[in-house]
Protein backbone atom coordinates (compact mmCIF):
# COMPACT_ATOMS: atom_id res chain seq x y z
CA UNK A 1 0.00 0.00 0.00
CA UNK A 2 2.53 2.78 0.52
CA UNK A 3 4.59 1.03 -2.14
CA UNK A 4 1.70 2.72 -4.30
CA UNK A 5 1.04 6.05 -2.59
CA UNK A 6 4.92 6.88 -3.07
CA UNK A 7 4.38 5.67 -6.95
CA UNK A 8 1.07 8.36 -7.06
CA UNK A 9 2.95 11.00 -4.79
CA UNK A 10 6.76 10.57 -7.51
CA UNK A 11 4.20 10.41 -10.46
CA UNK A 12 2.37 13.82 -9.30
CA UNK A 13 6.53 15.30 -8.71
CA UNK A 14 7.46 14.75 -12.22
CA UNK A 15 4.19 15.80 -13.22
CA UNK A 16 4.51 19.09 -12.04
CA UNK A 17 7.85 19.42 -12.47
CA UNK A 18 7.69 19.15 -15.96
CA UNK A 19 5.07 21.77 -16.74
CA UNK A 20 4.91 23.91 -19.64
CA UNK A 21 5.33 27.69 -18.27
CA UNK A 22 4.80 30.31 -20.99
CA UNK A 23 5.44 33.69 -19.41
CA UNK A 24 4.56 37.48 -20.93
CA UNK A 25 7.42 40.06 -20.44
CA UNK A 26 4.15 42.99 -20.50
CA UNK A 27 0.81 41.93 -20.51
CA UNK A 28 -0.08 45.63 -21.32
CA UNK A 29 1.35 47.94 -23.84
CA UNK A 30 1.13 51.93 -24.70
CA UNK A 31 2.07 53.45 -27.53
CA UNK A 32 2.50 57.38 -29.08
CA UNK A 33 2.31 57.07 -32.46
CA UNK A 34 2.69 60.59 -34.33
CA UNK A 35 0.14 62.14 -36.31
CA UNK A 36 2.17 60.81 -39.51
CA UNK A 37 1.36 57.43 -38.53
CA UNK A 38 -1.22 55.11 -39.91
CA UNK A 39 -0.28 51.93 -37.81
CA UNK A 40 0.28 51.33 -34.06
CA UNK A 41 2.23 47.92 -33.43
CA UNK A 42 2.87 46.57 -30.31
CA UNK A 43 5.18 43.54 -29.63
CA UNK A 44 4.23 41.54 -26.50
CA UNK A 45 7.46 38.89 -25.73
CA UNK A 46 7.03 35.81 -24.08
CA UNK A 47 9.20 32.92 -22.73
CA UNK A 48 8.72 29.01 -22.04
CA UNK A 49 10.39 28.99 -18.24
CA UNK A 50 8.81 25.36 -18.20
CA UNK A 51 10.06 21.83 -19.56
CA UNK A 52 7.25 21.07 -21.64
CA UNK A 53 6.71 22.81 -25.22
CA UNK A 54 3.36 25.32 -25.24
CA UNK A 55 1.47 25.10 -28.42
CA UNK A 56 -0.98 27.95 -29.35
CA UNK A 57 -4.39 27.42 -29.99
CA UNK A 58 -5.83 30.95 -31.15
CA UNK A 59 -4.64 34.64 -31.02
CA UNK A 60 -7.90 36.67 -31.60
CA UNK A 61 -8.29 40.42 -31.41
CA UNK A 62 -10.82 42.48 -29.98
CA UNK A 63 -12.57 44.19 -32.86
CA UNK A 64 -11.65 44.24 -36.68
CA UNK A 65 -9.56 47.26 -36.38
CA UNK A 66 -6.66 45.12 -34.86
CA UNK A 67 -4.70 42.71 -36.78
CA UNK A 68 -3.21 39.92 -34.01
CA UNK A 69 -0.42 36.63 -34.50
CA UNK A 70 2.27 34.75 -32.82
CA UNK A 71 5.64 34.64 -34.59
CA UNK A 72 5.31 30.61 -34.03
CA UNK A 73 3.16 27.72 -33.26
CA UNK A 74 5.12 25.69 -30.80
CA UNK A 75 7.44 27.40 -28.09
CA UNK A 76 10.12 24.55 -26.83
CA UNK A 77 11.47 25.03 -23.30
CA UNK A 78 13.80 27.73 -22.82
CA UNK A 79 12.23 29.61 -26.30
CA UNK A 80 11.56 33.24 -26.44
CA UNK A 81 8.83 34.53 -29.32
CA UNK A 82 6.53 37.31 -29.27
CA UNK A 83 2.73 38.20 -30.45
CA UNK A 84 2.20 40.96 -32.61
CA UNK A 85 -0.76 43.15 -32.54
CA UNK A 86 -1.25 45.84 -35.23
CA UNK A 87 -3.89 48.69 -34.65
CA UNK A 88 -5.04 50.00 -38.03
CA UNK A 89 -5.51 54.38 -37.02
CA UNK A 90 -7.56 55.59 -39.86
CA UNK A 91 -9.88 58.63 -38.87
CA UNK A 92 -9.50 57.76 -34.87
CA UNK A 93 -7.97 60.06 -32.28
CA UNK A 94 -7.63 60.49 -28.77
CA UNK A 95 -7.04 57.00 -26.38
CA UNK A 96 -8.04 53.69 -28.15
CA UNK A 97 -7.44 50.33 -25.63
CA UNK A 98 -7.61 47.10 -27.79
CA UNK A 99 -7.49 43.61 -26.37
CA UNK A 100 -5.85 40.18 -27.85
CA UNK A 101 -6.82 37.12 -26.10
CA UNK A 102 -3.98 34.09 -26.46
CA UNK A 103 -5.15 31.01 -26.26
CA UNK A 104 -2.42 27.73 -25.29
CA UNK A 105 -2.14 24.62 -24.12
CA UNK A 106 -0.59 25.36 -21.12
CA UNK A 107 -2.71 23.98 -18.41
CA UNK A 108 -1.45 26.45 -15.60
CA UNK A 109 -2.53 29.76 -17.69
CA UNK A 110 -4.30 28.83 -20.87
CA UNK A 111 -5.96 31.74 -21.57
CA UNK A 112 -3.78 35.30 -21.40
CA UNK A 113 -5.70 38.44 -22.01
CA UNK A 114 -2.89 41.75 -23.37
CA UNK A 115 -3.82 44.69 -23.78
CA UNK A 116 -2.72 47.21 -26.54
CA UNK A 117 -3.70 51.42 -25.10
CA UNK A 118 -2.69 53.67 -28.17
CA UNK A 119 -2.96 57.15 -27.34
CA UNK A 120 -3.50 58.76 -30.82
CA UNK A 121 -2.69 62.90 -31.20
CA UNK A 122 -5.90 65.06 -31.41
CA UNK A 123 -5.72 67.79 -34.05
CA UNK A 124 -8.70 69.83 -32.54
CA UNK A 125 -10.28 69.73 -29.26
CA UNK A 126 -13.73 71.14 -28.99
CA UNK A 127 -15.41 72.19 -25.99
CA UNK A 128 -18.55 72.12 -25.50
CA UNK A 129 -19.49 70.15 -28.39
CA UNK A 130 -23.30 70.93 -27.59
CA UNK A 131 -25.01 74.57 -27.43
CA UNK A 132 -28.62 75.09 -27.18
CA UNK A 133 -31.43 78.12 -26.43
CA UNK A 134 -34.69 76.90 -24.71
CA UNK A 135 -37.50 77.75 -26.64
CA UNK A 136 -38.74 81.68 -26.84
CA UNK A 137 -34.87 82.25 -25.08
CA UNK A 138 -33.50 85.92 -26.76
CA UNK A 139 -31.27 84.62 -29.52
CA UNK A 140 -27.80 85.76 -28.41
CA UNK A 141 -24.48 84.06 -29.73
CA UNK A 142 -23.30 81.11 -27.52
CA UNK A 143 -19.61 79.86 -27.91
CA UNK A 144 -17.77 77.27 -28.65
CA UNK A 145 -13.97 77.04 -27.86
CA UNK A 146 -11.51 75.03 -30.43
CA UNK A 147 -7.93 74.49 -29.37
CA UNK A 148 -5.17 73.04 -31.49
CA UNK A 149 -3.24 69.91 -30.57
CA UNK A 150 0.41 70.28 -29.73
CA UNK A 151 1.55 68.20 -32.76
CA UNK A 152 -0.59 70.19 -35.34
CA UNK A 153 -0.09 73.83 -36.86
CA UNK A 154 -3.63 74.89 -38.18
CA UNK A 155 -3.56 78.63 -39.32
CA UNK A 156 -7.44 78.42 -39.87
CA UNK A 157 -10.76 76.05 -39.54
CA UNK A 158 -13.77 76.39 -41.64
CA UNK A 159 -17.26 76.04 -40.25
CA UNK A 160 -20.10 74.81 -42.05
CA UNK A 161 -24.30 74.74 -40.53
CA UNK A 162 -25.99 72.00 -41.91
CA UNK A 163 -29.40 74.12 -41.51
CA UNK A 164 -29.67 77.67 -42.44
CA UNK A 165 -31.81 78.26 -39.42
CA UNK A 166 -27.95 79.11 -37.35
CA UNK A 167 -25.35 81.22 -38.55
CA UNK A 168 -21.70 81.05 -37.33
CA UNK A 169 -18.61 83.38 -37.01
CA UNK A 170 -15.09 81.87 -36.21
CA UNK A 171 -12.22 84.19 -34.82
CA UNK A 172 -9.28 83.75 -33.39
CA UNK A 173 -8.58 83.58 -29.93
CA UNK A 174 -5.05 83.47 -29.31
CA UNK A 175 -2.28 80.77 -30.58
CA UNK A 176 -3.64 77.81 -31.66
CA UNK A 177 -6.82 78.64 -30.43
CA UNK A 178 -10.27 79.71 -32.07
CA UNK A 179 -13.65 80.85 -30.97
CA UNK A 180 -17.07 79.76 -32.80
CA UNK A 181 -20.18 81.93 -32.16
CA UNK A 182 -23.44 80.25 -32.93
CA UNK A 183 -26.67 81.81 -33.22
CA UNK A 184 -29.97 81.23 -34.12
CA UNK A 185 -31.97 83.58 -36.71
CA UNK A 186 -34.91 82.97 -34.09
CA UNK A 187 -35.90 80.59 -31.03
CA UNK A 188 -39.71 80.22 -31.98
CA UNK A 189 -39.37 77.05 -33.17
CA UNK A 190 -37.78 73.36 -32.21
CA UNK A 191 -34.67 73.32 -34.29
CA UNK A 192 -31.30 72.08 -34.61
CA UNK A 193 -28.03 71.65 -36.58
CA UNK A 194 -24.77 69.88 -37.30
CA UNK A 195 -21.78 72.08 -37.52
CA UNK A 196 -19.15 70.71 -39.36
CA UNK A 197 -15.87 71.81 -37.97
CA UNK A 198 -12.97 71.11 -40.87
CA UNK A 199 -9.18 72.56 -40.19
CA UNK A 200 -7.36 74.52 -43.11
CA UNK A 201 -6.00 72.27 -45.58
CA UNK A 202 -6.93 68.86 -43.55
CA UNK A 203 -9.67 66.19 -44.56
CA UNK A 204 -9.91 65.34 -41.15
CA UNK A 205 -13.50 66.86 -39.84
CA UNK A 206 -14.53 67.55 -36.20
CA UNK A 207 -18.62 68.22 -35.43
CA UNK A 208 -20.22 70.18 -32.29
CA UNK A 209 -24.38 70.14 -32.16
CA UNK A 210 -26.66 73.26 -31.46
CA UNK A 211 -30.14 73.07 -30.93
CA UNK A 212 -33.46 75.26 -29.24
CA UNK A 213 -35.32 72.94 -27.10
CA UNK A 214 -38.57 72.87 -25.60
CA UNK A 215 -39.15 75.77 -23.11
CA UNK A 216 -41.55 74.49 -19.50
CA UNK A 217 -45.21 75.84 -20.07
CA UNK A 218 -46.56 79.15 -18.69
CA UNK A 219 -47.52 79.00 -15.39
CA UNK A 220 -51.68 78.92 -14.35
CA UNK A 221 -52.47 82.27 -12.72
CA UNK A 222 -54.11 81.34 -9.32
CA UNK A 223 -58.23 81.48 -8.93
CA UNK A 224 -58.46 84.17 -6.50
CA UNK A 225 -56.32 86.24 -8.80
CA UNK A 226 -57.67 89.87 -8.57
CA UNK A 227 -58.69 91.19 -12.67
CA UNK A 228 -56.61 94.07 -13.91
CA UNK A 229 -59.00 97.52 -14.22
CA UNK A 230 -61.03 97.81 -16.43
CA UNK A 231 -61.38 93.90 -17.50
CA UNK A 232 -63.65 91.33 -16.11
CA UNK A 233 -62.87 89.36 -12.59
CA UNK A 234 -61.91 85.59 -13.63
CA UNK A 235 -65.21 82.74 -14.06
CA UNK A 236 -64.81 80.42 -11.42
CA UNK A 237 -65.06 76.67 -12.45
CA UNK A 238 -68.80 75.63 -13.01
CA UNK A 239 -68.06 72.33 -10.75
CA UNK A 240 -67.06 75.08 -7.80
CA UNK A 241 -68.85 73.55 -4.42
CA UNK A 242 -70.93 76.55 -2.60
CA UNK A 243 -69.54 77.26 0.83
CA UNK A 244 -71.14 75.42 3.98
CA UNK A 245 -74.87 76.61 4.66
CA UNK A 246 -75.13 78.31 1.58
CA UNK A 247 -77.22 76.60 -1.56
CA UNK A 248 -75.94 76.00 -4.98
CA UNK A 249 -76.12 78.62 -7.53
CA UNK A 250 -79.44 77.71 -9.58
CA UNK A 251 -79.06 76.77 -13.05
CA UNK A 252 -78.78 79.06 -16.26
CA UNK A 253 -82.54 80.46 -16.67
CA UNK A 254 -83.95 78.76 -14.22
CA UNK A 255 -85.04 81.13 -11.32
CA UNK A 256 -84.48 79.78 -7.94
CA UNK A 257 -87.06 77.32 -6.18
CA UNK A 258 -88.72 76.61 -9.88
CA UNK A 259 -88.16 73.30 -11.45
CA UNK A 260 -88.52 71.98 -15.00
Amino acid sequence: MKTHILAFILSLTVCFGARADLKFDKTEIELHPTPADKQAIGHFTYLNTGKQPVHFKSVKASCGCTAAQSQKDEVKPGEKGEVTATFNIGDRTGTQVKTVTVETDDATNPHTVLTLRTIIPQQLEINPTFVFWKQGEKPDPKGITVKVGKEFTVKNIKVTSSTPDFQTKVQEAGKGEFKIDVQPKDTTSLIGTTLTIQPEDSSKVFYATARVTGAPPAPIAPADQKAPAGQAAPVAPTDQKPPVGKAAPAASGAPAGQTH
